[in-house]
């Protein structure tokens, strides 16, 4: 069975630094979470640190994660253009397409999903620990609901989503155009 057409996933073919990075960031929000939630509240501070380096990659391209992982050889797909193995890995901030868009959405939920956890209630930490599954499944899958609500809400995207395989004349199959 293949994919919706007006399904954004990314490609999961390979271990791109984005998607690479998405995983790590899942991992280090689950585990922070489930330390805040049974070890220590402040253990949620691995979260917050967690959001603010998200929106920093929003807003300014550069993400520490995946500079490391572009020292071990991961390539990007989203890196400035003209980027070389090497350099600083920066992600592209020419414009606001969906995936920076998911940094910068990610990083404030967090930031006060943390801040309610510690204020208010922590119960807060069971949003903290969904984001981090989201983030997870996003990297496993390729498939991400708030990317989902985003590219149906006009959100162009820079990763392709996949798009279903249509048979057409004898047997070929090539892909199908994006829904206008």
């Amino acid at each position: 069975m293949s994919p919706h057409p007006n399904l954004y996933i990314v490609p999961t073919d390979r271990w791109y630094i984005e998607r690479t990075v998405w995983l790590v960031a899942g991992c280090v929000i689950l585990t922070s979470t489930a330390l805040a939630a049974f070890v220590h509240p402040l253990w949620v501070l691995g979260v917050a640190a967690t959001a603010a380096a998200s929106i920093v990659v929003s807003l300014t391209g550069f993400c520490i994660v995946g500079n490391v992982l572009a020292r071990l050889g991961f390539m990007p797909r989203l890196a400035r253009a003209g980027w070389k193995p090497g350099q600083l890995y920066f992600m592209q901030t020419d414009r606001w397409y969906l995936e920076r868009r998911i940094y910068m959405a990610v990083g404030i939920n967090l930031t006060l999903a943390t801040a309610l956890s510690l204020l208010h209630s922590p119960w807060w930490l069971a949003f903290t620990a969904f984001v981090g599954a989201a983030m997870v499944w996003f990297a496993a899958t390729g498939f991400c609901i708030m990317a989902n609500g985003l590219y149906w809400m006009g959100a162009e995207p820079r990763l392709a989503p996949k798009r279903a395989a249509a048979p057409i004349g004898e047997g070929k199959a090539t892909e199908r155009p994006a829904a206008a």
